[in-house]
């Protein structure tokens, strides 16, 4: 059989690297920092709340659109926290994590051949919705050690072709904090060639060292130029329950809506439920989750002062990156095998979120979302790498 039966835009679409350095962590018995998930729960009230709802019957179809106490319960967190006002009725959709609501907003918005910009190192994921979709990414590059990005290079990649740019802040892989004079000027160039943003914010609530998020969508003149993106599970640690929002005007939503309802349909009820609960308790919440975190970082960063991978503090997410030494003679894909093979420690070579640079393949991505104890012993198997 010759006949090719599968999709031209699935060509070079390999496994993620997620799962083939889990699958190497596995077999190796390594230290996983890189899994971009917690190793522990999320708060017992919540899984409690939760339970009770699927004892209460909870348990069929939601609307396509969500339910419509979890919509308001965004709605009031964005005007309470950013002075924001969504329509819960006409502007919000509850997805299958953000994941989804990245799927079927590029599903939505993109024609064959409009081009997407999004600054590299990228959440892998952008780069595949878009080909799917039928666009062309274009890259800019975040230039370490603080991850800024050229203003010029940014203006120099918008053509009469571009359609979106993509943002994510507080950032993954690097944990930069986009800072209101960047956003300030993605914003100026967006209005300035009619262009729409992809802001995704899931680690919205999760930043350090007074850093501070600023959605795009507060920016005069953006608010009907950007599809805001969040999920719950980065925040309450939960992120198999894989609830997400997109949040854009009315015309924008209708289009999302259309191919959400064609993609899941309708997302986890009980787990619905129970964040829109959990919005209720957010500000006595917040507080501990965010120092948690900082001590988590904190720690890692101490631990890594005595290896020989040089760290870049983070300011929001729970990603870390951290440059290969360069007396290794490895770039990132290689190193990451040795260190799960014959350190086992599991982490992730970030080349593979780039598009034009080679920066990546001098760095490595950490995670600590992680207990103490994960996070000291990936750390001394780090120490063993001369």
């Amino acid at each position: 059989m010759n006949k090719e039966f599968s999709a031209n835009r699935t060509n070079g679409m390999g496994t993620s690297i997620f799962a083939t350095m889990s699958k190497l962590a596995f077999e190796h018995k390594a230290v996983n920092l890189g899994q971009g998930f917690p190793d522990f729960d999320g708060p017992q009230w919540l899984m409690d709340e939760a339970y009770k709802c699927m004892k209460e019957g909870k348990n069929q179809y939601a609307p396509t659109q969500g339910i419509l106490s979890l919509r308001k319960a965004i709605s009031e967190i964005q005007q309470k926290y950013y002075g924001m006002e969504w329509n819960p009725e006409s502007d919000i959709t509850i997805t299958a994590g953000a994941t989804e609501a990245l799927y079927s907003t590029f599903q939505a918005l993109i024609n064959e051949g409009d081009e997407v910009i999004m600054f590299e190192p990228f959440y892998d994921s952008y780069q595949a919705d878009v080909i799917l979709a039928g666009g062309i990414p274009r890259y800019v590059t975040l230039q370490k050690p603080d991850f800024h990005f050229d203003y010029n290079e940014l203006e120099q990649t918008i053509t009469d072709k571009t359609k979106i740019i993509v943002i994510n802040t507080p950032h993954n892989p690097t944990g930069k904090v986009y800072t209101f004079d960047e956003l300030n000027f993605i914003a100026k160039l967006t209005i300035k060639h009619n262009l729409l943003v992809v802001s995704d914010e899931v680690y919205e609530f999760l930043t350090f060292d007074n850093a501070k998020h600023i959605p795009i969508a507060s920016i005069p003149g953006m608010r009907d130029r950007t599809i805001t993106i969040s999920s719950a599970g980065k925040t309450f640690s939960m992120t198999g329950w894989k609830i997400g929002w997109a949040i854009a005007s009315n015309k924008i939503t209708e289009a999302i809506r259309k191919v959400h309802q064609w993609t899941t349909f309708a997302v986890n009820t009980p787990g619905q439920h129970a964040i829109a609960y959990s919005f209720t308790k957010l500000d006595e919440y917040l507080p501990n989750f965010r120092k948690e975190y900082l001590d988590r970082r904190d720690l890692l960063l101490s631990e890594l002062k005595t290896t020989s991978f040089n760290a870049h503090k983070p300011l929001g997410s729970y990603f870390m990156m951290v440059d290969i030494p360069e007396s290794s003679m490895l770039n990132d894909e290689e190193i990451a095998v040795e260190l799960v093979k014959n350190y086992k420690i599991a982490t992730i070579p970030p080349s593979v979120f780039y598009g034009k640079s080679n920066e990546g393949r001098t760095m490595l991505r950490l995670c600590f979302a992680k207990s103490n104890e994960t996070l000291i012993e990936g750390a001394e198997n780090l120490r063993k790498f001369k």
